[in-house]
C-alpha cells in the first residue's frame, strides 16, 4: 500500500466515543454527566451532552434501566455523529480543529430547544423527590409566565431582578404579601437548573454567581420543636390498631429520633445499615439534596421497625400529615403536628442531651452549619426563659 495523505493520517488520529463522569466528582448513587469525547492528536477533549445518568445506568455504551433510555440513546448518537461529521469537515478543509466551536455548532444543531424547554426535560432527570419536583415545575411556570427569559442570553442579572420583582406582584400588578420562603424557593430552584446549564455549556456562567445574597430566605421568626415531654406524650399514645393514625405516629416517633426528612424515611431500606458493635448504623446521601448524612438507629426507633418486621409502613404526605394534626389534637399538643416537625424535635433533642453541634449538622445532612445553628438559637431562648422564672421566683421570695 502506499504512503497515506496528511489528511487520511489525520483522520486516523481522531477518535470520540461517549464517557461517564470523566472528572470522577459524581457522589456514590447520583447522577453524573456524559459527556463526548473526542480524541485529537493523543490528546482529549469533551464535550458535554446534557444527558446525566448514575453509574449504573451507563452500561456497554448505552443508557439503561433509565425509563427515558431510548430517548436518551437517540439523543446521544445524533450528538455523536453530528460532531464527527464537523471535526472530519475541518479535516476535509485543511482546518484546525477547535473543540469550543465544534461544541458550539454541535449543541446549535441538536438542542434547538429554548431554555424553558430544556428545563422542562432536565427536571424530569433530577434525582428529587415527587415533592421538590412540584416546586420546580412551579418556578418554571412563573417563569414562563415572566416571559422575558426564555432562552439563554437572556438570563442576566437585571432579568432576575426583574423576574424577583415579578414573582412578588400578584394579578393587578400589585406587589402581593407572599412568603419571603415561597419567593426564595423559586430563586432557589431557577439558580439550581441555570447551574446545571452552566455544567453543560449552555451558558458561560450562571448569573446567580454574580448575585450572592441578593435572594435570602431570611430568617424564620421562630422554629418550633416538641419538648420531651410532648415526645413521652405520643410515644404512651395508643392509637385504633391497624388505623392511620397508629402508623402515622409510629412514623413521627422513628423521624423524631431518626432525624430523617419525609422523603428519606419513605426511601429507607435497613439493608443498607451496617451494624457496627450491635448498632445499626449508615452514611448516605439525602435524597432532596444529595448532601451525605450520618444516621444510627436509636432504641425507639428500632422498637417501630420491630412492629413491621424491620420495615415502615407507607403512606402519602398529605395522608401522614393529616394523621399528625389529629394525632396531635388527640395528645393534647397545642402545636400543629407536621412530618417536619419530627426534624426540628430531633435536633433541639439531641442539642439539648448535649450533642455537638457539628455532629448533629452531620446527622442532619445540613449544606452548611448555619442551618443547624438555628436550634441552637432556639434553645438558647428556652435557657433565657429558665432565667426569667428563677428571677420571678427569687423576687416572690424577697417580698
Amino acid at each position: 500500500m502506499g504512503n497515506k495523505t496528511g489528511t487520511q493520517k489525520q483522520k486516523d488520529m481522531i477518535t470520540s466515543t461517549i464517557v461517564f463522569d470523566h472528572r470522577m466528582r459524581t457522589a456514590q448513587g447520583m447522577e453524573g454527566p456524559l459527556e463526548v469525547r473526542v480524541t485529537a492528536n493523543r490528546k482529549p477533549y469533551y464535550i458535554q451532552t446534557g444527558v446525566r445518568v448514575r453509574a449504573n445506568q451507563w452500561q456497554f455504551d448505552k443508557v439503561v434501566n433509565h425509563p427515558q433510555a431510548n430517548a436518551l440513546n437517540e439523543r446521544l448518537g445524533i450528538l455523536l455523529d453530528k460532531i464527527m461529521c464537523i471535526v472530519n469537515k475541518c479535516i476535509e478543509n485543511g482546518q484546525d480543529i477547535d473543540i469550543a466551536s465544534v461544541r458550539r455548532q454541535a449543541w446549535q444543531t441538536v438542542h434547538k430547544q429554548t431554555a424553558i424547554e430544556w428545563m422542562r426535560n432536565e427536571v424530569t432527570q433530577m434525582p428529587v423527590s415527587y415533592g421538590t419536583m412540584k416546586h420546580y415545575k412551579s418556578a418554571i411556570k412563573r417563569l414562563e409566565e415572566f416571559g422575558r427569559m426564555t432562552d439563554w442570553p437572556d438570563f442576566t442579572s437585571a432579568n432576575i431582578y426583574a423576574f424577583d420583582a415579578f414573582i412578588r406582584m400578584n394579578v393587578q400588578g400589585r406587589y402581593a404579601h407572599i412568603a419571603i420562603g415561597t419567593a426564595y424557593n423559586y430563586h432557589k430552584c431557577l439558580k439550581a437548573l441555570l447551574s446545571r446549564a452552566e455544567k453543560s455549556e449552555l451558558i458561560a456562567i450562571n448569573p446567580y454567581n454574580r448575585l450572592r445574597g441578593e435572594f435570602a430566605r431570611g430568617d424564620k421568626p421562630s422554629t418550633e420543636y416538641l419538648t420531651e415531654e410532648e415526645m413521652s406524650k405520643i410515644q404512651k399514645f395508643s392509637p385504633a390498631p391497624g388505623s392511620f393514625m397508629e402508623r402515622a405516629r409510629n412514623l413521627f416517633i422513628f423521624q423524631m429520633f431518626t432525624g430523617l426528612s419525609f422523603s428519606d424515611m419513605m426511601a429507607f431500606d435497613i439493608s443498607e445499615y451496617k451494624k457496627v458493635k450491635g448498632k445499626w448504623c449508615i452514611i448516605a446521601s439525602r435524597i432532596k439534596t444529595g448532601v451525605p448524612y450520618v444516621n444510627q438507629l436509636l432504641p425507639p426507633a428500632v422498637d417501630v421497625l420491630e412492629r413491621y418486621d424491620m420495615t415502615l409502613p407507607k403512606m402519602t404526605n398529605q395522608v401522614y400529615n393529616r394523621e399528625l394534626k389529629l394525632l396531635g389534637m388527640a395528645c393534647g399538643i397545642t402545636i400543629p403536628l407536621h412530618s417536619h416537625l419530627a426534624r426540628h424535635t430531633f435536633a433541639t433533642f439531641m442539642l439539648r442531651n448535649g450533642a455537638k453541634i457539628e455532629n448533629v449538622s452531620r446527622m442532619l445532612g445540613h449544606t452548611n452549619i448555619k442551618q443547624t445553628q438555628r436550634y441552637a438559637k432556639v434553645l438558647a431562648e428556652s435557657v433565657h426563659e429558665d432565667f426569667d422564672k428563677i428571677e420571678q421566683l427569687l423576687k416572690k421570695k424577697k417580698v
